[in-house]
């Protein structure tokens, strides 16, 4: 029930598949939200959330990708050499790599403001960066950057799963029900 088997996905990891959707979904809303802000007192929590949004996201994908390890996912339906399935493992590991590069270049970017990157009001960061403009620029260009493909990627694993379902593949209803 927990853990995947080689047919099923186990509660745990439809758990941390669809919660880390939600959050990234919000994360990339209210990132395009405030991408478009000045910065000021009334908006300073927005980017607060943000950061703290982004952490949670880090860390959960870690976890995921340690819960992969403690209960493989189950193997996919149908031919694993067939071009389909290639390109949806390469999508996977694109979107993992993506889900650690993302919240790292942020705070990369945060750190060489010289501003304290705070989560939820009371954890504060250790900088990882040196204060920099040379160095802000460059994460928060390669932050926007990864995003954008995140959310190119994520279109084609959305649209992926869809066609799947419309084939009447049972891959999608998996990782909804377990089943």
């Amino acid at each position: 029930m927990f853990f995947n088997t080689h047919e099923t996905f186990g509660l745990i990891s439809r758990i941390l598949h669809w919660t880390m959707a939600l959050l990234i979904l919000s994360l990339l809303a209210l990132g395009l939200t405030i991408a478009d802000m000045e910065p000021s007192l009334d908006s300073l929590w927005l980017y607060g959330l943000h950061k703290s949004l982004g952490f949670v996201a880090l860390i959960l994908v870690l976890l995921r990708l340690v819960w992969h390890r403690i209960s493989p996912p189950p193997h996919p339906l149908g031919d694993p050499a067939a071009l389909p399935q290639r390109l949806a493992r390469g999508a996977h590991r694109v979107i993992y790599a993506l889900l650690v590069i993302i919240p790292m270049a942020g705070w990369v970017g945060s750190s060489a403001t010289g501003l304290d990157t705070v989560l939820f009001n009371t954890l504060t960061l250790p900088p990882i960066a040196p204060v920099s403009e040379a160095w802000e620029t460059t994460a928060f260009t390669v932050h926007w950057a990864t995003t954008w493909t995140l959310m190119g990627v994520l279109g084609l694993h959305i649209a992926g799963a869809f066609a799947r379902a419309i084939k009447g593949d049972n891959t999608l209803e998996r990782m909804i029900s377990g089943s």
